[in-house]
């Protein structure tokens, strides 16, 4: 039957606690052979006594079925982040409410207490992690309505979300002091990593996925095609976070630390012999050979920095994330003029226009000098 602009179905559904058969009317559909369709697909459910009331599915049910249709889709890490921004933030606070009763202000205050107390031990929550549920929730609701026909528009779309706090990742370090800090952890045996991190800009999953066969000495460039990280105690690899492959190039330096880190490496692997756990061809290893954790070299860092203070009290490093030799990298690079195009394919951004935003304070410091070299060029 049409109602209005959309197609609905009714079917007979046996109640299994009083054996009852009750009508069940199902809208929202765009055509009448979609409405067909999800007819006769919810007769045979209904059938075989697996058939669930369209009309009064929850937002819990609807989440737990959407994820898992979506699982062979989404990357491992994207994944687990869903389910985390699904367990965490979503269920306790809309997901008894039946799905076709969600509205455009159940989500707008969803956001607003979420952003007033919804993080630990009810502090506010970042506007960057109520916009990561906000993206979660469009992906569902829009599934919700394009693929699943439960609804015929989605509420998210018209939320009103809180105001975003832009963030701008600062200059944490000189060059000069992130000179000083590789200077004091080359005596370690990860600083090879801390070296390229800081002069290639790569994200620390695609250094750890990095093999021998990515690395071309004689080309000095690194091919960089996926990245690792652990969900749930398992290694993980997969893609990179654009998904593309790109091209690094090194310099000279860097060229050699990686030589360094090869002949080390041999070294290990002939000291622990038949005991050497190294099948992978990767980059950095262990001293048995295994890939490095994820977590052991960010937690490293600021022992480093620490060690490194304690050394030279009068000339401390700010405190840094190791993510920020990235950012230290990208700043440097803006500032001494390579075209924003440049460092976002470096930087494996898959857009400039991302370079652009995350770094616009930087390209304004270095607009600012503009007007001058373009008199200077002229000479008048």
């Amino acid at each position: 039957m049409k109602r209005g602009t959309t197609w609905s179905y009714v079917i007979r559904v046996r109640d299994p606690e009083t054996g009852e058969s009750k009508p069940r009317w199902v809208g929202g559909f765009a055509a009448e052979d979609d409405a067909k369709a999800a007819r006769d697909e919810a007769r045979v459910k209904a059938r075989r006594g697996e058939y669930v009331d369209r009309n009064t599915i929850t937002v819990r049910e609807y989440l737990d079925e959407w994820i898992e249709a979506h699982a062979v889709e989404i990357k491992p890490k994207t994944l687990a982040d869903y389910r985390h921004m699904i367990d965490r933030y979503i269920k306790p606070n809309i997901g008894p409410l039946r799905l076709q009763a969600v509205r455009a202000s159940t989500i707008t205050k969803l956001y607003r207490d979420l952003r007033a107390g919804g993080g630990k031990n009810g502090r506010p929550l970042s506007s960057r992690t109520v916009d990561y549920v906000h993206a979660v929730l469009r992906k569902a609701f829009r599934d919700a309505v394009n693929v699943d026909e439960l609804l015929s528009s989605s509420p998210v779309e018209k939320a009103k979300r809180p105001r975003r706090e832009i963030s701008e990742p600062g200059t944490v370090w000189t060059t000069d002091q992130l000179r000083a800090f590789l200077r004091h952890a080359r005596e370690h045996r990860l600083w090879a990593f801390f070296h390229v991190a800081a002069y290639t800009g790569t994200r620390r999953g695609e250094l750890l996925h990095l093999r021998w066969s990515n690395v071309d000495l004689d080309g000095k460039q690194l091919d960089i095609s996926g990245s690792a990280s652990f969900i749930d105690g398992e290694r993980i690899e997969g893609t990179t976070k654009s998904g593309r492959k790109r091209i690094v190039s090194l310099d000279d330096g860097t060229i050699q630390v990686l030589r360094n880190q090869h002949k080390m490496q041999a070294a290990d692997k002939l000291k622990v012999g038949p005991e050497w756990r190294g099948g992978g061809d990767y980059v950095f290893t262990t001293g048995w050979g295994e890939p490095v954790h994820p977590d052991t070299v960010s937690s490293l860092f600021p022992v480093l920095i620490k060690r490194y203070n304690e050394a030279h009290p009068d000339t401390p490093l700010p405190h840094a994330r190791l993510h920020d030799l990235r950012h230290i990298h990208a700043t440097t690079l803006l500032l001494a003029g390579v075209p924003v195009h440049v460092v976002a394919a470096r930087l494996g951004h898959a857009n400039p226009s991302i370079t652009l935003r995350v770094y616009a304070h930087v390209i304004h410091a270095a607009e600012a000098s503009a007007a001058d070299v373009f008199a200077q060029a002229i000479g008048e």
